[in-house]
């Protein structure tokens, strides 16, 4: 299993990732930024001038970072209503069509601010009640009061939610939805997704406002990472090959997306200054660059 972040990258916290020297930071960034605006390792590779391994070197050497610094810096947030969901992919082949060890579903837990948009935690991992109670359990360790939050109706976030904030800890409340197909039997393609037909609000605990009960920033979000993700794009071959590389991405992504994108309701709600989620939480008070976490990765080497 593979979490970002806490627990398996910071286990790496005390050695740094401060290589990267044989191209210079120009390129690097270049590579970067091909990676967040959806791009694959070898459309990457290609649009940069540069090697598939290297690509891949930069890839997990920046990620492990962006892992670790923000395990550190998402702390004490005031965050007063966050939303949870999962998101799908694969590594190497679906679940049906797992032929090795380490093939198969990989699932993507992800939690957002709904007034920030701040993405608070994530986990990569299996779709288990292991992960679901990691995957709370850090969501609690990073809000600093009360919170309200919002789930699907899977039954593993019951318990999850209980053993991590305790009984009545947080307002809690999932949104139960039920799906169906298509009436034109036509319209129904072997791609096409089943319809959602309803939604039900479901108390849990606490005293949740039932009005606020949604999920809708949170699946936005997701549909965010799928569109900038190669790795998350349907029917492609750009799925991830091994489950490391993959959590470096999701961590890559949600570095640029908390630090460096601007974010166009926050911004507007600005008055047009460009805000992200960081700016927004008070964790931030500029638009980084990409640049800026080259720099931040290692300080004391000159840019070149």
């Amino acid at each position: 299993m593979w979490i970002t972040p806490p627990l398996t990258m910071l286990e790496h916290s005390t050695k740094l990732p401060v290589t990267m020297n044989k191209i210079n930071d120009s390129r690097r960034a270049a590579i970067i930024r091909a990676l967040v605006e959806g791009n694959s390792v070898r459309a990457t590779g290609r649009l940069t001038g540069t090697a598939k391994a290297t690509v891949l070197k930069v890839l997990v050497e920046l990620g492990e970072f962006c892992s670790i610094y923000q395990d550190h810096a998402l702390r004490n947030l005031n965050c007063k209503r966050i939303e949870a969901d999962e998101l799908w992919a694969y590594v190497s082949a679906k679940k049906k069509n797992a032929t090795k060890e380490g093939q198969g579903d990989l699932w993507t837990f992800t939690a957002i601010d709904a007034d920030t948009k701040l993405m608070v935690s994530w986990l990569v991992g299996q779709r288990t009640n292991e992960s679901a109670r990691r995957f709370v359990q850090d969501i609690a360790d990073r809000v600093a009061n009360r919170i309200q939050l919002t789930t699907d109706g899977h039954n593993m976030y019951l318990t999850a939610v209980e053993r991590a904030f305790k009984w009545n800890g947080c307002d809690f409340a999932q949104l139960v939805k039920t799906y169906g197909q298509l009436d034109d039997v036509e319209g129904q393609h072997r791609y096409s997704p089943p319809v959602c037909t309803g939604a039900i609000k479901t108390w849990v605990m606490g005293e949740p406002d039932m009005d606020l009960v949604s999920t809708s920033y949170v699946e936005r979000a997701n549909l965010s990472i799928r569109m900038q993700n190669r790795r998350f794009t349907r029917l492609t071959n750009a799925f991830s090959k091994k489950a490391e590389n993959h959590a470096h991405a999701v961590s890559l992504y949600f570095m640029f997306y908390n630090y460096c994108r601007p974010h166009q309701t926050l911004t507007k709600a600005a008055n047009g200054i460009k805000t992200t989620p960081a700016m927004a939480a008070g964790i931030a008070d500029h638009v980084w660059t990409v640049e800026e976490i080259l720099g931040m990765m290692a300080p004391d080497r000159a840019i070149g």
